[in-house]
């Protein structure tokens, strides 16, 4: 199995939303790690008024070959009717980081 690694971006409503998702995520196995970052401040276009909301980030540790299926949990379980879900490509990162990160997401998928 190829593994090209994916940190993916999204913001919730509240800590237990992001909890709860977090968990859904790793349960499924589409992540090696989720970091929650509490009381992020975002401000933002929504249907035509400029927004400002108290929001968690999450950041996801999984990979592009997972990434439609963490999408489509994501849209399932999420609570925004458009939510946040940005995939970068990390470029550089500690080898032994990225071997562990790549055998996180290399294992069996029922485990």
């Amino acid at each position: 199995m190829s593994f090209t690694p994916r940190l993916v971006f999204v913001t919730t409503s509240s800590m237990e939303e992001g909890r709860k998702l977090a968990q859904v995520i790793l349960g499924k196995r589409l992540a090696a790690c989720v970091n929650l970052v509490p009381a992020i401040e975002s401000h933002y276009w929504w249907q035509g008024k400029l927004e400002m909301a108290g929001e968690v980030l999450l950041l996801i540790k999984s990979s592009a070959e997972q990434f439609e299926m963490l999408e489509e949990l994501i849209q399932l379980h999420h609570s925004y009717d458009c939510p946040e879900v940005v995939a970068l490509d990390p470029h550089e990162m500690a080898p032994t980081y990225r071997l562990w990160w790549e055998g996180e997401m290399e294992r069996d998928k029922t485990a």
